[in-house]
C-alpha cells in the first residue's frame, strides 16, 4: 500500500510538472501570410485633448517647439511607432463633422459645437489641411472617416475630390485656392461611423442601402481611382450586423467590414484606470481576450460569402476604457495607462497576427490623451505609455509572414474562472530573421515555456522585456520613464528548441537569427 502511494503521488508530481509547463510550437517552414502594418493603425478623434492640446497646439505657440502648430515630439514618437495608418476625425464626431468648415483661411472658419464630447466650442483651426500634412510628417496613411450621419453624398464625394484629383475641378480648384497643389491621394475612406449607434441607430439592411449609395458616387464604377472604402461594421458580438453587410453588399464595392470592441468591464460602472483590483484586472483581460472569438466568428461570416477573402476584417476601434481620472471632464475620457494596458496590447496585438488573413487593419483607441493612449500630454511635457512600448517593440512583425503556432497554456485562475496565462505570435522577416511575441497575464505567477521551432534553424536569439514591479504601476510626468523595455536574458536555444521563462505581468519580444 506504502508502494502504491508512493507511485500515485510520484506520478501526480510529473503530471503537476507537465502541467506547469508551457508548450508551443511554431511551424516557421509554414509562414506564408503577411501580417499587414495597417494592423498597426491609430485613432485621433475630437475628443477631449486627442487633437487639440494633443496633436495641435496652435502655430503661435512659441513654448511647445511645433510644425505648423503640430508638436514636433508628437510626431517624431509616432515615427518611432511606425504607425501604419491614421484615422480621422471620428469616431462619432465624424457624423457631425462638415469638412468645408475646416479648410480656406482659419479667422474665417465657422466655429462649431462638439455635442458628443462635452459640448466644447471648437473653431475649427485643425481641419483637413491640418491632418492630411501632419500624417506626411509623420510618414503615415490618412484614414478619412466620412460623414454620413448627418452629411449628404455631394459633401463625400465633394471630399474625395478636393483631396484626391490632380485635374481641373470645382474642389481641386479650391483645394489649390488654399494652397495645396498637388493632391494627397488618401486611399482609405470610411463610410459612416457605428451605424448602429450615434451614426444613425440605423437596422444593418437600411445602412447597407445606405452604404451603397455613398459608395456609388465616391468612384469610377470600375474603382479607378483604387480608394478602399471601409464599412460601418458590427459593434462586438453583433454577427447578424456582419451578415447583412457580407450579403447585402457586392464586394467590389467594399474594401473593408469595420469591428468596434472595448476591453470594458460594465459600461455603467467601467473601474479606475489605476487603483484596479484583481478582480477588475481579471476581468478586464476576459474582455480583451474575447476579441479572438469576435475575430474568429465574424470572420467565419465573412468566409461564407467571401471564400477568396477579398473583404479586410478592420478593427478600427479597441481598446481598454476606464473611468476618467479624477477631477477631470468626463466627455474628455481622458486615463491613465498601467501594466494592464500592456497586457491589453501585447495579447490583442497577438490576436490579430494569428488572424491576418482576414485582419488587414485595426487602428488603437486613441492616440494622445484619450483612452488607451499611447502618448499623454501636458503643456510642453510629454510622456510615452505602456502601451507605446509594447506597439514599438511589436512592429517588428509589419509585412513579415506570420508563423502559425499551436499552444498549450497554463491557466491564470481567479476565482472560479480562468484565462490562458500566455498568448504568443510570431512572424519571419524578409532577412529570415524570426520574432516572437509574448505575454504573460498572470499577475502573480512567472511562466515557463518550452517552445520548439518546427522547420526552423537559428543559431542565436535575444530579446526586450517590458514589465514593472506592480501591475498598477504607471508612466507620469513626475517620472516619465518608470516603465520602459529592458534586455531580456531569460531565453535559452539549443537547437530547435527554446526554453524561456517570464515574470508576472510581462510581455517579451524575441528575436531569433
Amino acid at each position: 500500500m506504502k508502494r502504491f502511494a508512493l507511485l500515485v503521488t510520484c506520478t501526480s508530481l510529473i503530471a503537476f510538472n507537465m502541467l506547469a509547463q508551457n508548450n508551443i510550437t511554431f511551424k516557421v517552414d509554414a509562414a506564408k501570410t503577411t501580417i499587414n502594418r495597417n494592423i498597426y493603425g491609430h485613432f485621433a478623434e475630437h475628443l477631449g485633448h486627442c487633437i487639440y492640446g494633443g496633436f495641435y497646439v496652435g502655430e503661435g505657440n512659441t513654448k511647445i517647439p511645433n510644425s505648423n502648430g503640430v508638436r514636433n515630439d508628437v510626431v517624431d514618437a509616432l515615427k518611432r511607432l511606425k504607425i501604419a495608418n491614421l484615422r480621422w476625425p471620428g469616431g462619432c464626431f465624424a457624423d457631425t463633422y462638415h469638412w468645408k468648415d475646416g479648410i480656406g483661411p482659419k479667422d474665417k472658419r465657422p466655429s462649431m459645437v462638439n455635442t458628443w464630447w462635452g459640448g466644447v466650442t471648437e473653431d475649427n483651426s485643425f481641419g483637413t489641411h491640418d491632418f492630411l500634412n501632419m500624417c506626411e510628417l509623420i510618414g503615415t496613411q490618412p484614414y478619412l472617416a466620412g460623414n454620413v450621419g448627418s452629411g449628404t453624398v455631394q459633401e463625400l464625394i465633394d471630399w474625395v475630390q478636393y483631396v484626391n484629383f490632380d485635374g481641373k475641378s470645382p474642389m481641386s480648384d479650391l483645394r489649390r485656392q488654399n494652397g495645396r497643389e498637388k493632391p494627397w491621394n488618401v486611399t482609405y475612406w470610411g463610410v459612416g461611423n457605428e451605424a448602429w449607434g450615434c451614426g444613425g441607430n440605423m437596422t444593418p439592411e437600411y445602412y447597407a442601402d445606405v452604404y451603397r449609395k455613398y459608395a456609388t458616387f465616391m468612384t469610377g464604377w470600375s474603382n479607378e481611382t483604387k480608394i478602399f472604402r471601409i464599412a460601418s461594421g458590427a459593434n462586438s458580438k453583433d454577427y447578424n450586423w456582419t451578415e447583412v453587410l457580407m450579403k447585402k453588399i457586392p464586394h467590389n464595392m467594399v474594401g473593408g467590414l469595420a469591428l468596434h470592441h472595448y476591453s470594458v468591464i460594465e459600461w455603467n460602472k467601467k473601474g479606475p484606470a489605476v487603483d484596479f483590483t484583481e478582480q477588475q484586472y481579471f476581468q478586464t483581460m476576459k474582455s480583451a481576450l474575447f476579441m479572438d472569438s469576435l475575430v474568429t466568428k465574424h470572420a467565419a461570416i465573412m468566409d461564407k460569402y467571401d471564400p477568396q477573402k477579398r473583404v479586410a476584417l478592420v478593427v478600427d476601434e479597441w481598446g481598454g476604457w476606464y473611468d476618467v481620472e479624477a477631477g477631470t471632464n468626463p466627455g474628455f475620457l481622458y486615463q491613465q495607462n498601467t501594466m494592464r494596458d500592456a497586457m491589453i496590447a501585447g495579447a490583442t496585438l497577438n490576436i490579430f497576427h494569428n488572424h491576418c488573413d482576414r485582419v488587414r487593419m485595426a487602428n488603437l483607441a486613441q492616440t494622445v490623451n484619450v483612452l488607451q493612449a499611447v502618448i499623454l500630454t501636458k503643456e510642453e511635457k510629454m510622456i510615452l505609455t505602456p502601451t507605446y512600448h509594447v506597439m514599438e517593440m511589436y512592429n517588428v512583425h509589419q509585412d513579415a509572414k506570420m508563423v502559425p503556432l499551436t499552444i498549450r497554456s497554463n491557466s491564470y485562475m481567479f476565482g472560479n474562472e480562468k484565462l490562458p496565462a500566455i498568448s504568443a505570435s510570431a512572424s519571419k522577416d524578409s532577412t529570415g530573421a524570426m520574432h516572437i511575441s509574448l505575454v504573460n497575464i498572470d499577475p502573480k505567477a512567472a511562466q515557463d515555456l518550452a517552445i520548439t521551432l518546427e522547420g526552423g534553424n537559428y543559431k542565436t536569439v535575444s530579446g526586450r522585456i517590458l514589465t514593472s514591479a506592480k501591475l498598477q504601476d504607471h508612466n507620469t510626468f513626475e517620472e516619465p520613464a518608470k516603465i520602459k523595455p529592458a534586455t531580456f536574458q531569460g531565453a535559452a536555444l539549443k537547437g530547435r528548441s527554446l526554453n524561456v521563462k517570464m515574470p508576472p505581468f510581462s510581455v517579451v519580444v524575441l528575436e531569433l537569427k
